[in-house]
């Protein structure tokens, strides 16, 4: 066991400090030199996302005792894209994640203890535990808590992905929602992440492929006895990790950021994996554009699944087909499977037990759905740093779009755009001002896009935003996360009605076609005026961010490089290492 930056002597202050604090709680003098674990548990009471995360810390508490460690509960923010999305137009969504990082960071730093196991549930916090564990780089595994119970799942009508979008287009189409109510009863029949492949699940699945999950974690379903299992095959691999001295720096590579990237193209996962990834590498001090590898890698990785919403399978059929585990196997031959992983051994030996594609629910690499990327990273002299672009099951011939721009400040305007017959067919809307910095911290489009699938609309216009949209939205011609952004002094700024854009989803190309000294006469964008944070987190998150480019990670130096990675403190970094 190596020497254990917790431990202080038994009659220094600190010392004696942490005895008289942990005595009420029942720590007995001779635990205090034991490994000090934190279970960061990102509960609340908000989401079924997080109900059953209590339980299982309880679990583990068990069982790290019995494995010889003194572990810790610690809690953190916990967002959800559907119940935390309502103030401020969603902008708390993304900044919350960084909000999680800072909280484990504040208390497994604040304390020094020795090693963190992360209960990984809704969208930001698998991404958020990820960068903790590169930034602090201490002994670290992520659990993937499940997914919930849908009511798809037991023949019913609707999950949580149906009720979103049936409830966005009655609300645009001014239609009755009485009857709505009953899926809404009927969509979760459990607790547990989203159950269709958006961010969460892919976000599982990430970590899976990173390494720093136990093998064959994810997806899982949620209370089942596969996730008890991972839970208690988690505990015992902290505890390896302890004793072997490894590290996420150690599992967290450029290889291994590859590898996940890989597996994000042949699921079809979420688009936010693509900042999120970037968001990972960068707190764990990895060079590796995790945009550019997109494009790289999206062109010469099939798509091995098809799992809604990006086809017709449910998320239960891919895991009982082998999930991640057998997605990956298929995969080995373009992955790197000499990375270390949490396991202690490489991904090639975690793979060795995972069941073969079955060729119906995942495909092998000989026969894929498709060989052109769901997941296209876009550049040109629109997005000159990226953005992002999201289909179905890909079409042999990714399309082409191109149209004149119809400028909006906001989703709202937006919507009432389509409604007042401002946008028509063949037009491609253009919302801006609501990037990581004009936002503050992204607004959501996601409703504008179902307005557009209400009217009929989602196929004959398209969508170019710098704001984002969820990882459940797979409709039409829809480009997000444009960078630079508006606000940065990106060209999305100076687009005007009837600027012609042209997107080429075969090339992975967005340009402006207005000439570049037209564009250096227009005055510059002004945000609007009337932009409400409230004074508060919000401020502050646009004061500190970087661009999506580095993956939307706070800065809080200015003498910093754009994407240098964020550390506690100099000192705490060399002592954690």
């Amino acid at each position: 066991m190596p020497e254990l930056r917790s431990n202080f002597p038994a009659s220094s202050a600190l010392g004696l400090a942490r005895r008289a604090q942990w005595r009420p709680l029942g720590i007995s003098a001779d635990e205090l030199h034991k490994p000090k674990v934190a279970i960061v548990n990102t509960s609340s009471d908000l989401a079924a996302c997080y109900a059953h995360l209590d339980d299982i810390v309880v679990v583990l508490k068990e069982e790290l005792r019995a494995l010889g460690v003194l572990p810790f509960e610690i809690r953190t923010t916990a967002p959800s894209d559907f119940v935390t999305s309502v103030g401020r137009g969603g902008r708390y969504i993304l900044p919350s994640r960084d909000l999680i990082v800072n909280d484990v960071e504040a208390v497994v730093e604040g304390a020094r203890l020795d090693a963190m196991i992360c209960l990984s549930s809704c969208d930001k916090t698998t991404p958020a535990h990820l960068m903790a564990a590169g930034r602090m780089n201490v002994p670290t595994v992520v659990v993937p808590c499940g997914y919930q119970h849908s009511g798809l799942a037991e023949g019913r009508h609707a999950d949580v992905e149906e009720v979103f979008l049936r409830a966005a287009q009655a609300a645009v189409l001014g239609q009755p929602t009485d009857h709505l109510e009953e899926l809404a009863d009927d969509a979760i029949l459990g607790p547990g992440v989203c159950s269709g492949m958006a961010t969460a699940n892919s976000m599982h699945i990430a970590a899976l492929a990173l390494g720093m999950a136990v093998p064959g974690s994810a997806p899982v379903r949620a209370n089942s006895e596969p996730m008890w299992d991972n839970v208690r095959r988690s505990a015992a691999a902290l505890v390896d990790l302890i004793e072997r001295d490894i590290r996420p720096r150690d599992v967290i590579t450029a290889g291994s950021v590859r590898n996940a990237v890989r597996a994000m193209l042949a699921i079809g996962g979420s688009m936010n994996t693509i900042k999120h990834l970037q968001a990972v590498a960068i707190e764990s001090g990895v060079e590796i554009d995790v945009w550019s590898t997109y494009r790289e890698l999206g062109a010469e990785t099939p798509l091995l699944c098809s799992v809604r919403p990006n086809g017709p399978f449910l998320i239960e059929q891919f895991e009982d087909a082998g999930g991640g585990a057998t997605v990956l196997r298929e995969l080995l031959p373009l992955l790197d499977g000499e990375q270390r992983t949490v396991s202690g051994g490489t991904l090639a030996d975690d793979l060795a037990s995972a069941r073969p594609a079955d060729g119906e629910v995942i495909r092998p690499l000989s026969d894929p759905f498709g060989r052109t990327p769901a997941i296209t990273v876009l550049r040109g002299t629109l997005a000159a740093d990226g953005a992002v672009a999201k289909r179905p099951v890909p079409d042999p011939d990714p399309p082409r779009f191109t149209g004149p721009a119809r400028v909006f400040a906001n989703r709202e305007e937006a919507i009432a755009g389509i409604a007042s017959g401002r946008i028509r067919p063949g037009d491609v809307a253009v919302i801006r001002g609501i990037g990581v910095v004009g936002g503050p911290g992204m607004g959501m489009t996601s409703a504008f896009i179902f307005a557009l699938h209400a009217r009929g609309l989602a196929d004959s216009v398209a969508l170019v935003t710098d704001g984002q949209f969820s990882g459940l939205v797979n409709q039409g011609v829809t480009v997000g996360e444009v960078s630079p952004e508006a606000a940065a002094g990106g060209p999305l700024g100076l687009v005007q009605d009837d600027d012609v854009i042209d997107i080429d989803l075969a090339t992975g190309r967005l340009d402006l076609l207005v000439p570049a000294e037209e564009l250096a006469a227009r005055p510059p964008y002004e945000p609007p005026a009337d932009a409400d944070t409230g004074g508060g987190y919000l401020d502050q998150y646009r004061d500190l961010v970087q661009p999506l480019a580095c993956g939307a990670v706070l800065c809080a130096r200015p003498e910093q490089s754009l994407c240098a990675p964020a550390s506690p403190s100099s000192s705490s970094v060399q002592e954690s290492r």
